[in-house]
């Protein structure tokens, strides 16, 4: 009876002991992790041609590494204190055997070097990644951009996401290193309105009853015209809004139809308008104002058409007066609305606006298209 007593009680005992184990097993491996980040240090940012001191890039450098959260970046406060508490020059201190000698003093796992420079009409970054411990340079980012120096501290963040391989915005890669790009206020910082103002050329074309007028005879109130006239005048476009993807624009035109079948229709037109920044697609809307003439008359039994004053009978006139379009009348103004959509294309500093448009109209709707092409004039402020 005692030796089965005690096999219960080893028993028990071993039970126990194995439930502790697992418990503590359980709650060791229930902590979370914690992954030691290397150490940075960054010191000064070589700079030439540029209104930035070495040492505010090195601060601009530091503050987009930190936002990466990839590294500890040592405070730059701690890493002013170690030098000056162990008496280091860092004077065109940009090499990698200075910063490794440096980066061994602040205990550092990697030290960040490079350059900003301003090459004619370019700004070259270039940074590197340097290993303490191996004394190499581990990682090494090179990149051109425009001349834009307001646009410093984005152009450090691609060149580090470049460096650690994180994506950037493809429209902000475009607007920050292609010339001749469409404008925005990427690429156009000191710009609050760009004018992109210049001539147009185009044709209109004219349907249902309005091209019946125009092809009729002018002794019956015609305008003994083609239904398609040639078109030119110039567009003045003001962009008040120019932010990201889009820009939004106002565009005044005034235009001169048919001159090419010896006559003069004035014509101006006033659009609000979208358009696309990284592809130039475009479209606006709003309204348009000509001038043409107009007389009182009517419709005889024939359908004929008539002045008022060509009733001669004593009787009252029997056919209803309305007011509409004749040669003969006098000068009346035409208003309307336009719908138009676009591309703009690009040939180095040229935009060449190419558009089509339609305006509905109760006689006929009129279809057009026109050209042109401009030349960047930035309006500041």
């Amino acid at each position: 009876m005692k030796s089965s007593g005690k096999k219960i009680k080893r028993s028990v005992i071993i039970v126990f002991t194995a439930f502790c184990s697992l418990i503590l097993v359980l709650n060791v491996s229930s902590k979370p992790q914690i992954i030691k980040k290397a150490k940075v240090a960054i010191l000064q940012i070589d700079t030439k041609g540029l209104n930035i001191d070495p040492e505010q890039m090195g601060n601009i450098v530091r503050l987009e590494l930190s936002k990466l959260d990839t590294f500890e970046v040592m405070d730059k406060y701690d890493v002013a204190y170690m030098i000056e508490k162990n008496n280091l020059k860092i004077t065109n201190c940009y090499g990698k055997i200075c910063l490794v000698d440096i980066g061994k003093v602040l205990k550092a796992d990697k030290m960040v070097s490079g350059s900003v420079e301003l090459f004619g009409e370019s700004i070259v970054i270039s940074l590197n990644l340097i290993d303490v411990a191996s004394e190499s340079i581990e990682k090494t980012s090179v990149k051109e951009f425009l001349n834009l120096p307001k646009e410093i501290q984005f152009m450090i963040r691609m060149t580090l996401n470049t460096m650690f391989n994180i994506k950037n915005d493809e429209f902000a890669v475009y607007s920050l290193t292609k010339k001749n790009n469409y404008e925005s206020s990427v690429n156009n910082p000191n710009a609050t309105r760009l004018n992109l103002s210049g001539s147009r050329w185009g044709a209109i074309y004219y349907t249902g009853n309005a091209a019946s007028r125009l092809k009729e005879s002018t002794k019956t109130g015609g305008y003994g015209m083609y239904n398609v006239m040639f078109q030119f005048g110039y567009q003045f476009e003001i962009q008040y809004l120019n932010e990201g993807n889009f820009q939004a624009l106002f565009e005044i035109i005034p235009l001169i139809s048919g001159l090419d079948q010896g006559r003069i229709n004035p014509s101006l037109t006033i659009m609000n308008g979208l358009r696309n920044n990284k592809n130039g697609l475009e479209f606006g809307f709003g309204p348009t104002l000509g001038i043409t003439r107009k007389a009182v008359g009517y419709y005889d039994s024939d359908n004929q058409w008539h002045l008022e004053n060509e009733w001669t009978s004593n009787e009252p006139n029997i056919y209803q007066l309305e007011n509409r379009e004749d040669s003969r009348g006098s000068v009346s103004l035409n208003p309307g609305f336009i719908f138009a959509i676009g591309k703009s294309f690009k040939s180095g500093k040229l935009n060449i606006p190419v558009n089509v448009y339609v305006i509905p109209n109760k006689n006929g709707v009129l279809f057009g298209a026109s050209f042109g092409f401009n030349a960047k004039k930035n309006s500041i402020k």
